[in-house]
């Protein structure tokens, strides 16, 4: 399950349903942008054992957003060819974010990291570096596999010290924090959505690292800041497997010789796809990690 959220969550909405839509996986990116315009937070779920369709589930206040949902689903459509149907779910208000805050107990992450909601107690002296996140906003919450594998593989590759460091779909911006936490560096993050660098930015800001985290709108690689910054000693991206297979060109050419490529969003039947298209463009398998059934690729480029 993946928690997404477009800014900050209604805490005392008094009447809340659940609406979702059954997509294959390609389709699944504009599916999730369409109900991110109306819903709190979003989750994503195989819909089948063959891992071929996704169910994306948002919650919303009942009445909220209606036109621009109607109008963003009828964009996807279009676009996709996928005829989802949208279905619809009462969804009790009282309780829920309770509920929310139960399934985001601190997760501890490898050696180095816990991921603690704000709901939470201050906790005591840890030796983990605490990242701090609002739990309805929690989409990158670190109980994701493939947020998971990516902050141990940051630990893993560490030891390089990179200089320059990118988070490409940032998300809520775990990964970029992970990062300049634990190697004291800046790092660029991006994202397509207006909503995930708004709450990156303030996520940065609450864990005491907003001059270290530049989050950024933009499109993918064509972002005007990602080309000033390029190359990159290690670049994260946390997407879904054909988007990193479409990319992986445009990530070579922005890899620095001997720079690392942490790439997750895959399911293990979907990781040799993803290194294949890589290996194309010259970047080498360094380690392939699993969380569960999600898997993480640890690539480095020549030099």
């Amino acid at each position: 399950m993946r928690l997404l959220g477009p800014g900050e969550v209604r805490r005392h909405a008094s009447a809340l349903e659940t609406i979702s839509v059954t997509v294959l996986e390609a389709a699944v990116p504009l599916f999730e942008e369409a109900l991110s315009v109306a819903c709190t937070t979003i989750g994503i779920f195989e819909a089948d054992d063959a891992q071929k369709y996704w169910r994306i589930e948002g919650v919303k206040d009942i009445g909220h957003g209606e036109e621009l949902l109607a109008d963003a689903l009828s964009i996807a459509r279009t676009i996709t060819g996928e005829d989802a149907e949208l279905t619809r779910t009462r969804t009790e208000a009282e309780g829920w974010l309770a509920r929310t805050y139960d399934a985001f107990p601190q997760q501890d992450v490898g050696r180095r990291f816990a991921i603690r909601g704000t709901h939470l107690p201050p906790e005591r002296a840890s030796r983990r570096l605490t990242i701090v996140l609002d739990a309805g906003v929690a989409f990158g919450s670190g109980e994701h596999g493939s947020t998971r594998g990516c902050l141990r593989a940051l630990e893993m590759v560490a030891y390089r010290n990179p200089s320059r460091i990118l988070d490409m779909g940032c998300g809520s911006g775990i990964l970029a924090m992970a990062a300049a936490m634990f190697l004291r560096k800046p790092v660029l993050a991006v994202d397509i959505e207006p909503w995930s660098v708004r709450v990156a930015r303030s996520n940065a800001r609450l864990n005491g690292i907003g001059t270290l985290v530049r989050a950024e709108l933009g499109n993918g690689w064509r972002t005007q800041a990602v080309a000033q910054n390029a190359p990159y000693d290690l670049v994260f991206a946390n997407i879904l497997a054909r988007p990193l297979c479409r990319m992986a060109a445009d990530l070579a050419q922005h890899l620095a010789p001997g720079g690392t490529a942490i790439l997750a969003g895959l399911l293990r039947s979907q990781g040799r796809m993803v290194l294949a298209a890589h290996r194309r463009q010259g970047l080498v398998l360094e380690r392939w990690l699993h969380e569960g059934e999600w898997s993480t690729l640890v690539l480095r480029r020549r030099g």
